[in-house]
């Protein structure tokens, strides 16, 4: 006899340098912090905290504690280096001629 199904998901983790897709394979009622948890991933970009996980869905924004669903790619996005206004400002800045 079979267990309750389980659920199939993908952990998406990108930088500058790599990229990670882990599977991951969980009970229902698990949410997307389970499935980074359980992905590893946590030790494998030590920059990342648990108790501070940006998460989003196939580019939607998601609570850590939304339930996982089959098929989903959990995002783990990582910090802005920079606001973006502050960005604009510099790059502004930057296309401007020297003033003598």
């Amino acid at each position: 006899m079979r267990g309750p199904p389980r659920i199939n998901a993908t952990v998406a983790y990108c930088t500058p340098a790599m990229a990670h897709l882990i599977a991951v394979e969980l009970p229902p009622g698990a949410t997307l912090r389970d499935a980074v948890l359980a992905s590893g991933l946590l030790q494998l970009a030590p920059e990342l905290r648990a108790d501070a996980l940006d998460l989003g869905v196939f580019g939607a924004r998601r609570a850590p504690g939304t339930l996982l669903r089959a098929g989903d790619r959990v995002e783990v996005y990582r910090p802005l280096a920079l606001d973006p206004a502050t960005a604009r400002r510099l790059r502004a800045a930057a296309r401007r001629p020297a003033r003598r």
